[in-house]
């Protein structure tokens, strides 16, 4: 599924920023910052983000380990798909965050896209 931004006339830097935490009824947060978007809040949540795909990469690892041992307990399998459950919500909040900040394409470049590639002749 593909995500768009909300307006696609607004500005990327004056779009909200999807935080990677939520308020205490679990609702999303959002930032609004200015044009450089390299603000206080802007980088405590970037670097929020990179823990959070460095836990993600560190727990497909174990993911891979575990799943490749024929001794894994049920309760251990059990667990192990909870946390790859937290880890994608997390990955998928983070993408979703990151698309909606990526600049709409000119209508150019939709054209360019938009027309197959031949590739190299046989």
């Amino acid at each position: 599924m593909i995500y768009k931004s909300h307006d696609a006339a607004t500005p990327t830097a004056g779009r909200p920023r999807l935080l990677p935490w939520s308020n205490l009824d679990g609702n999303p947060c959002y930032l609004v910052t200015d044009d450089t978007g390299t603000g206080r809040l802007a980088r405590l949540a970037d670097d929020i983000e990179a823990v959070q795909l460095g836990m993600a990469d560190d727990l497909l690892g174990h993911a891979v380990d575990l799943l490749g041992d024929d001794k894994a307990t049920a309760p251990q399998l059990r667990y192990l798909a909870a946390c790859l459950a937290e880890a994608l919500h997390d990955v998928h909040r983070i993408a979703r965050s990151r698309g909606a900040r990526l600049p709409e394409p000119h209508s150019d470049e939709k054209s360019r896209d938009s027309v197959p590639d031949e590739g190299p002749g046989i």
